[in-house]
């Protein structure tokens, strides 16, 4: 089992920004990390990936706003987010995949942290 530890968030007035980290606890070097957000009455969203080889992609709700980056030494990854909107507020996730060998197989399995909450202002 992997630990998802997460940090950051709070209450930011729009326009302002924020920064999330997120570290995972294992020896193995992450395939991928994402965050992802949840409003209240909303359906989960995937806001930004980030690959082991450093590739990044984001919903175009946040593309240009929010940079996701990473150091896959240490297994943490960062969300950089600017120009905060009230539609921004919500529970944001940390999702850390990683591959592990299952018999003569390679599986991948996801770990969630518990999520940190972000709300601006208008």
């Amino acid at each position: 089992q992997v630990q998802v530890a997460q940090s950051g968030g709070g209450l930011v007035q729009a326009g302002g920004s924020l920064r999330l980290s997120c570290t995972a606890g294992s020896h193995v070097r992450f395939t991928r990390m994402s965050w992802y957000r949840q409003a209240p009455g909303k359906q989960r969203e995937l806001v930004a990936t980030i690959t082991g080889g450093g590739s990044t992609s984001y919903a175009d709700s946040v593309q240009g706003r929010f940079t996701i980056s990473g150091d896959n030494a240490k297994n943490t990854v960062y969300l950089q987010m600017n120009g905060l909107k009230p539609e921004d507020t919500a529970v944001y996730h940390c999702n850390a995949v990683f591959a592990e060998k299952v018999g003569r197989n390679v599986e991948e399995f996801g770990y969630w942290g518990r999520g940190t909450q972000v709300t601006v202002s208008s």
